[in-house]
């Protein structure tokens, strides 16, 4: 069982443990040794961060860890996480590291990491780089300790893969666009790649002070985006999170529509056109059983991952698909990306309104969503609330009254102290009694 590392990274509160500077330190330095192959100098790993304070903290302990294991740092200044994940590969990196906590608070922070061929690490590699970090790594020695510089055009470069994923013709002339940018990582590039394709850009939430990131905007809060998208009579919104590897989007009349619904349009388009690989969508256990539906009805399936976008790459990758995602907002395309990447999503749906002349509303609504509910309860420090025998029996009680008319799911959270309960059918009443139910339990057991 991994200890350090959860969903996505490893991740927390900022100057507390593990999100210390002394941690990272030792966590660059365990990563360094890791994917460094041999005693040449041609070792590169790439660093990329939002516009978390605590950012520069990290970005400076990493750098530290891995140059003192003979690892040469290029440093990529805020970008979105795909960003990195690309560099990765296109530079020839060993290594790719963000600095996120995505659409966490400002005052969390986290380190992800990408392998070579630009996806994230395997729980494997989890496990043996958090070896390396409790027993400690003997560091270069002094004529083979690595350098560090910065890239200057790191945003260019993402921005110029992003356009590329879109045909070469494709114009956005005459659409006006509200783009969210969460104050995070894309808060440059997004508006400029969107007025780049010809697009009318309203931006909002691109002005970061390190402390604002996520902070009542993006993905995660959309009413900002909605209310400006009606305010400017915009034909559409598009809402990034903090680091930009998630989007939600808003049709003209300020309503919502999650990832699913995203998937749903992008799965079907790409089915007719004959490009979706494998005849199947990607998604976790968390997307609605509607999507399944929607998908069933086109002669399509709906293959199920643990949540974490990188379980569904690795799954997209076992079985030749091209196409998956999160309800939350992740979307992966890996025919362009190796990661979920938001702001592609977002272009790819205005491509799907270019060329089929709809409105956002007629697109981002492509099935009935079975009613859901989904509930979290934090817990502290040492807690188990799921090992409690109350609980098991609270879990037991609704999967029982639940068989045949719908679908429960408990999980700890991967990225913070929560226990998440989830349930879905078209009993309204029957849902609500089984989630509080279980809530209750955890409840009282977490205090």
């Amino acid at each position: 069982m991994r200890k350090l590392f959860g969903t996505d990274g490893v991740r927390g509160t900022a100057n507390t443990h593990p999100i210390t500077a002394e941690m990272a330190l030792r966590i660059g330095a365990a990563v360094g040794r890791y994917f460094r192959r041999d005693q040449s100098g041609a070792h590169r790993v790439v660093i990329g961060k939002d516009t978390r304070l605590s950012g520069y903290m990290l970005e400076n302990a990493l750098t530290a860890g891995l140059t003192s294991t003979g690892m040469n740092v290029l440093l990529l200044g805020p970008v979105p996480t795909p960003a990195v994940g690309l560099m990765t590969r296109s530079m020839r990196a060993d290594l790719g590291v963000m600095i996120s906590a995505s659409h966490n608070p400002a005052d969390d922070n986290g380190i992800k990491f990408f392998g070579p061929d630009g996806y994230k690490l395997s729980d494997q590699a989890e496990l043996e780089i958090e070896r390396l970090i409790e027993e400690g790594v003997k560091p270069a020695q002094a004529q083979n300790i690595g350098r560090a510089r910065r890239v200057d055009d790191a945003r260019f470069r993402y921005g110029e893969r992003v356009k590329s994923s879109l045909s070469r013709d494709l114009r956005l002339d005459g659409l006006k666009v509200v783009v969210d940018c969460a104050n995070g990582a894309a808060h440059r590039t997004a508006p400029e790649v969107l007025w780049e394709l010809g697009a009318d850009v309203i931006p909002v939430g691109i002005a970061p002070n390190g402390k604002n990131i996520n902070l009542h905007c993006g993905s995660t809060k959309p009413q900002l985006a909605a209310e400006t998208v009606v305010a400017h009579g915009a034909d559409v919104g598009i809402c990034l999170d903090g680091d930009a590897d998630r989007v939600v989007m808003v049709d003209e009349n300020g309503q919502v529509a999650d990832g699913d619904q995203l998937m749903a349009l992008l799965a079907t388009s790409w089915a007719k056109a004959d490009r979706l690989e494998g005849g199947a969508l990607v998604a976790t256990v968390m997307s609605n059983l509607g999507l399944e539906r929607h998908l069933a009805a086109q002669g399509l399936r709906l293959e199920r991952t643990a949540v974490g976008d990188r379980y569904v790459a690795e799954r997209m990758r076992e079985g030749g698909f091209n196409l998956g995602g999160e309800q939350s907002g992740h979307i992966v395309m890996s025919d362009f990306a190796t990661t979920g990447d938001g702001l592609m999503a977002g272009l790819h749906f205005l491509a799907e309104m270019v060329h089929s002349g709809r409105k956002a509303s007629e697109l981002s609504v492509q099935f009935e969503t079975v009613p859901q509910l989904l509930k979290n309860v934090r817990y502290g420090e040492g807690q188990t609330p799921l090992e409690s025998s109350n609980v098991k029996a609270a879990i037991a009680d609704a999967e029982a009254r639940l068989n045949g008319q719908g679908r429960l799911l408990i999980r700890k959270s991967g990225t913070e102290p929560l226990i998440r309960v989830m349930a879905e059918c078209e009993d309204d009443i029957l849902l609500t009694q089984v989630v509080d139910g279980i809530v209750a339990e955890v409840e009282a057991v977490a205090g």
